[in-house]
């Protein structure tokens, strides 16, 4: 990963997606690479995790289409899409254009808003109005970048809560409770420190010759 300017990303675009984002002309995609792919949900997702986290895209006649006579597959999308940790939906158009019926169509401006806001409010699905084709693109890029740096915040978190600090000896003397762990007990050292070899196998110390001191127990 660059900086949080130019962190690179690698997008996953459906093949079946018409006049793709290309994610270029603009200093912000520097770093950002585009392949094809299949995708189950979604018209673009980050590569290898596609199972978490997609976004759909949709003109703003193919969003009014989807809210009328093609309503039910485009629920059915939304429903896969509430699967996922991270789904929106991104709408090249405003939203003063759907409410105030600057769209070809029979449909009612006040049902189509509804039914934006019912995806919203039951569905749990964010409807973002990107307002033009490059506002659309930078939409779903900063969806999917966001996502990633999460993701990566929480690969950190990870890391550090696994990082092993260095063993610490029993107290002079401590009797042994048994092969490989000190009087003080699992539960009485501090948080995070790693029990030993024995502690962890629970076998006996003949078994790990060379891992319990000559003369005290291991910790």
């Amino acid at each position: 990963m660059g900086s949080a300017q130019t962190m690179s990303m690698r997008v996953v675009v459906d093949s079946r997606e018409q006049a793709p984002y290309d994610f270029a002309g603009a200093s912000c995609y520097a770093g950002t690479t585009v392949e094809q792919g299949s995708l189950s949900t979604g018209d673009y997702a980050p590569k290898g995790l596609e199972h978490l986290c997609a976004v759909e895209r949709k003109s703003l006649p193919d969003f009014v289409a989807c809210l009328g006579r093609e309503r039910d597959r485009f629920v059915r999308e939304l429903e896969r899409g509430r699967g996922l940790e991270c789904f929106a939906v991104v709408v090249e158009g405003d939203f003063a254009s759907l409410a105030h019926h600057d769209y070809r169509g029979q449909l009612d401006a006040h049902s189509a808003c509804q039914s934006v806001a019912s995806f919203v409010a039951r569905l749990k699905v964010p409807v973002l109005f990107a307002g033009s084709r490059a506002g659309g693109q930078y939409a779903v890029w900063s969806i999917l970048r966001q996502y990633l740096r999460g993701k990566l915040h929480e690969l950190k978190a990870v890391e550090a809560s696994i990082r092993a600090p260095a063993p610490q000896a029993c107290p002079a003397g401590a009797p042994e409770a048994r092969a490989g762990a000190c009087a003080r007990g699992v539960d009485k050292h501090k948080a995070g420190e790693p029990r030993d070899v024995l502690d962890a196998f629970g076998g006996p110390a003949e078994a790990f010759p060379g891992m319990v001191p000559e003369g005290g127990a291991a910790c």
